[in-house]
């Protein structure tokens, strides 16, 4: 049984307030064969500096120290590939360390980003994560990333992740989905529902207008999964500024409030210990006391049907900003949606459903920009930007492209960023003719998750509008 000391539960509290500055992204596909790395990475950092008005020279100036993130040396050949985009970056002699925690890896690289500007030792820093996955047929990509598992426990179940997951999906949709059909179409929802927005994302590299029977009849990747439930291989580079409070708002006069906690798990699935469901500030004991009556099979937790590490990470943030309810208190939120089963178990982790209950969010609506039941706002809309399902998973880039996301819909510029005529031109993309504005009307607070493999690193960051702070954060 897992149990935790008073100190190891403490919420962290930083020495000073961060904020998100910028952020910008490439194009992202599942091959780029025209730009080297080293462009990609350029060109998130120009439209980062374009997004506030400044040129990338200019910008780079205020940079103090930075922070990389790649997952795998294998993709493009290169070990410590941060120093060499470090240097065509032109940001010698700087300060700069190289991030890898998996599929985490860029919600990481923002979390270390962070730390260095709360603890004063830089006033400004950048923060941009890459993956290079065209260089290798697919086959042999998926072989390297499932090296991230535990090789002496995970490797003999597959060598390949969507079999990690299907072990945990048929587990869930035996307990939490009682083996219903409805289950499994709900599981599909999420595909449709992620795929479809990005088709009005420029950035995105599947969009797809598809239904339910489409998921379900793609094929199986391993069962339950299938093809159209499964995140994608992809190209590209994203990039964010974070700085202190005088340094944002010499560079903006619109800085986002930033907070990033983090959790960990084992990476052995089947190993894990049991313990007691570590309740957030929306929960009470008493709402599981029942959970294995109205669920057989869910006594032991996390077992194969929760990620410890997410639930961590959220218990830390949410004491940190002050959430109480974060379908109360936050307006969209972007999670890490490898899978579509890992997406509903993600809604459960950090609260957004109690345990057991992660299918409601979809068929509520509320997880949609228009429900789709009602025609009216969804409640607390997620992935926007497609998700890793319908935009991308250039691993490294991920988590931060996901904090971006999430930050033009507090600034207001979704539509900026996303409806640009001339940056559909420039990717090669037609902008369909029903182009959508998905912008969440009145955005304050935000939240991003960044998960890698089966739950080892998650990290939960959350934006807030600094003129709309929620009260009891470690920071009034």
């Amino acid at each position: 049984m897992i149990t935790f000391s008073d100190r190891q539960l403490r919420i962290p509290k930083m020495s000073k307030p961060v904020y998100l500055v910028t952020g910008g992204m490439s194009k992202f596909d599942r091959a780029i064969p025209e730009k080297r790395t080293e462009e990609l990475c350029v060109d998130a950092l120009s439209e980062a500096a374009e997004f506030i008005g400044m040129s990338p020279y200019d910008l780079k100036k205020f940079i103090h120290s930075c922070y990389y993130g790649h997952f795998a040396d294998h993709f493009g050949d290169q070990l410590l590939g941060e120093a060499v985009i470090h240097d065509r970056l032109g940001l010698d002699p700087l300060g700069n360390v190289g991030i890898k925690t998996g599929g985490a890896t860029g919600g990481s690289t923002v979390w270390e980003a962070y730390k260095a500007v709360a603890s004063g030792y830089s006033d400004c820093v950048l923060a941009m994560g890459w993956e290079r996955m065209d260089e290798v047929p697919t086959d042999e990509g998926n072989n390297y990333i499932a090296c991230a598992a535990d090789k002496d426990w995970e490797t003999p179940m597959g060598h390949i992740y969507t079999g990690y997951y299907a072990v945990m999906a048929q587990k869930y949709w035996q307990v939490f989905g009682k083996e219903e059909d409805s289950f499994r179409r709900t599981m599909a929802e999420i595909a449709v529902k992620n795929r479809g927005y990005a088709v009005h994302n420029p950035h995105a590299q599947a969009p797809m207008r598809i239904t339910v029977d489409d998921v379900l009849n793609s094929p199986v990747v391993a069962y339950p999964l299938r093809a159209l439930d499964c995140c994608l291989m992809s190209v590209g580079a994203a990039a964010v500024i974070l700085a202190d409070e005088k340094t944002a708002f010499e560079l903006t006069d619109n800085p986002l409030r930033i907070d990033v906690t983090a959790g960990s798990h084992t990476l052995r699935p089947a190993d894990r210990r049991p313990m007691e469901i570590p309740l957030l500030p929306n929960e009470s004991a008493d709402q599981y006391a029942d959970l294995e009556d109205r669920f057989p099979g869910s006594e032991r937790y996390p077992g194969f049907t929760g990620f410890l590490a997410a639930r961590m990470a959220a218990y830390y943030a949410y004491g940190m900003t002050g959430v109480t309810d974060p379908s109360e208190d936050l307006d969209l939120v972007e999670l890490h949606d490898a899978f579509t089963i890992s997406d509903i178990q993600t809604y459960e982790d950090i609260g957004i459903r109690p345990y057991g209950e992660g299918r409601s969010y979809v068929e509520s609506g509320d997880c949609y920009h228009t429900n789709p039941n009602t025609g009216n706002p969804g409640k607390l809309p997620a992935n926007l930007s497609g998700g890793l399902i319908g935009c991308m998973h250039a691993v490294g880039a991920t988590g931060i492209m996901q904090v971006i996301e999430v930050g033009q819909h507090l600034w207001n510029k979704w539509a900026r960023m996303h409806g640009d005529e001339e940056k559909w031109t420039r990717f090669n993309r037609q902008k369909p003719d029903d182009w959508t504005d998905l912008q969440v009307q009145g955005a304050k607070r935000g939240l991003a998750i960044s998960h890698a493999g089966v739950g080892s690193h998650v990290t939960c960051t959350i934006l807030q509008h600094p003129d709309h702070l929620l009260p009891g954060g470690t920071f009034k």
